[in-house]
């Protein structure tokens, strides 16, 4: 009852952060998560592999963050890539160990499971829209205890934010053997040009999701630039995905071997630096 999700930290990008440090992440992700009751330790690169193993067998989920690497060749890939396998040969061994992935995140999981990249251009950036569920989203995991009136909501109102030029469309997702083998789709949505793409997937046996678009700015981006909601249906839809995902890193039970090794490990001992004047983020945490 006590559980602690990974999030896997980016390298900056921005010339104007690198003063602060090499990664980061942006403290969106960390409030969205411990709005749900969790706490949060940051999944550093270009670690050992052995490190990477036994802080997997410390925590009891991860997150991949949105961003805008290469998702086949970068450290946040290869450090993905060694949590995805141990997760699904967790979960395969009946240990319980959830993925959350998040824009890039979410395409990241639809490059490691066939082993290829295969997003295309698909631009809805900065705008909010209902989602289009399937037929396989009533009876989804993400979705099958939702309370009355939320699939409602996210089929109706402009709740989900979307901050992407690329993702996967239906076509070629469906057309991916391992992809449509491995995943229901949930939701698509429609680009800038009418193309149609996947937002919202699960794994078919494994606790793995992924969302194109964003559930925690509702909550914690207040800029007018941004065209998302703050209404009670969208802090409703956020609070909803945040406490779903945080359930799932309770059936884990993994820990750390000692109370101080988990302080020592925790994103508390961080502090975030305000970059609104200088970034599209308000506060991030660097490394």
């Amino acid at each position: 009852m006590r559980p602690i999700i990974g999030i896997v930290v980016q390298q900056v990008t921005d010339k104007e952060l690198l003063p602060f440090g090499n990664t980061f992440i942006a403290d969106t992700y960390v409030k969205f998560l411990e709005s749900a009751g969790c706490r949060v330790v940051p999944i550093r690169l270009n670690l050992p592999e052995e490190e990477y193993v036994k802080l997997f067998q410390s925590i009891n989920g991860v997150l991949f963050p949105g961003g805008a690497v290469d998702l086949q060749t970068s450290s946040f890939a290869r450090t993905a890539r060694i949590f995805y396998k141990l997760a699904i040969e967790s979960t395969a061994s009946g240990h319980y160990f959830p993925i959350w992935g998040t824009c890039m995140g979410f395409q990241l999981l639809t490059a490691l499971t066939p082993g290829m990249n295969l997003l295309s251009s698909t631009p809805s950036y900065n705008v909010s829209l209902p989602l289009n569920l399937t037929s396989h989203a009533s009876s989804s995991k993400m979705f099958c205890n939702a309370p009355p009136g939320l699939l409602q909501v996210l089929s109706q109102e402009q709740v989900t934010a979307n901050f992407h030029r690329f993702g996967i469309t239906t076509q070629t997702f469906q057309a991916n053997e391992k992809l449509n083998d491995f995943y229901h789709i949930l939701s698509t949505n429609r680009d800038d040009n009418g193309v149609e793409f996947v937002s919202t997937m699960e794994a078919r046996n494994y606790p793995i999701y992924g969302v194109q678009w964003h559930p925690e700015v509702i909550f914690f981006k207040r800029s007018s630039d941004y065209a998302f909601l703050h209404s009670p249906s969208a802090v409703w839809i956020s609070q909803y995905f945040a406490d779903f995902f945080v359930n799932e890193a309770r059936k884990s039970q993994n820990h750390f071997v000692s109370v101080e090794e988990e302080e020592a490990a925790l994103i508390h001992n961080w502090t975030p630096k305000y970059i609104a004047n200088i970034s599209k983020y308000e506060q991030a945490y660097f490394f």
